[in-house]
Order: C-alpha cells, then structure tokens, then sequence
C-alpha cells in the first residue's frame, strides 16, 4: 500500500508516517517502480504501536526502546515493566504539578474583585515583580 492509504488506515498524517523513518522507528518503505513508497502489514502495524505508545504519553526514545524489546520476543518482560513504571511515575508528577496549579488558579479567582483590569488581582499575580 503506498504512505496515503497506510496515513488512512491508521489515522497517522502522511508526514509524521515519513518521521518516524527518518528516526529509524519505521523500516525505510520499499519502493515502487514509480518511486512511490510500498507499505506492507508488518509496517502497519508497527506503526499502530508506535501510535498507541505516543497515545499513552511515551516518549519516542521510549517507544524506540520498546520497540526494539517488542522485536525479541523471548526476552523477559521487566526492562518493559521498567519503562512503563518511569513513564507512571512521570504523569503522577504531571498529575500533582496540575493539581498545584489548578489551586492557585482557583485562588487567583477567589480574590478577584470584578472591577476593572487596572485592580485585577490576576493580572498582577502574572505580572512582572520588579526585576532590578
């Protein structure tokens, strides 16, 4: 199948289906007489992996790793086990920041006053603090 149908297929633009080639993710297509590229199963459905993995969050070393450990399938499992903890570990930490700024938020609401911008108690929180 060539790039357009295999970016249709798997809802990917045809442009980041190119990326991740050139970041090695993806094997180079093979090509066609017409110099069109030539996609086959086996890349589809790597590169369905490669989107449910960015889906979840993972980075693309991750995904690269993971990858490479999905190749061999005898291998025990724990170094995926591994990347999969820090990957938790790194939403938890993106979960608490979020939770920090949504109070702070929530308290810059609060002590608006809804009169006009020059008292605007949020405007001067996000303003500059005297740098000198």
């Amino acid at each position: 199948m060539r790039i357009g149908e295999l970016a249709r297929i798997t809802k990917t633009k045809t442009e980041t289906i190119r990326f991740y080639e050139k970041e090695g993710l993806l094997p180079r297509a093979a090509r066609t007489a017409a110099n069109y590229r030539s996609y086959g199963k086996e890349q589809g459905e790597r590169l369905l992996f490669i989107r449910r993995a960015r889906d979840l969050g993972f980075r693309l070393d991750d995904v690269r790793e993971l990858l490479t450990l999905a190749d061999d399938r005898s291998r025990p499992c724990g170094a995926v086990d591994e990347i999969t903890t820090r990957h938790l570990a790194e939403i938890d930490m993106k979960i608490a920041d979020l939770g920090k700024m949504r109070t702070e938020l929530n308290r810059m609401l609060t002590t608006c006053q809804q009169g006009t911008i020059d008292d605007c108690r949020i405007i001067e929180t996000l303003g500059p603090t005297n740098l000198a």
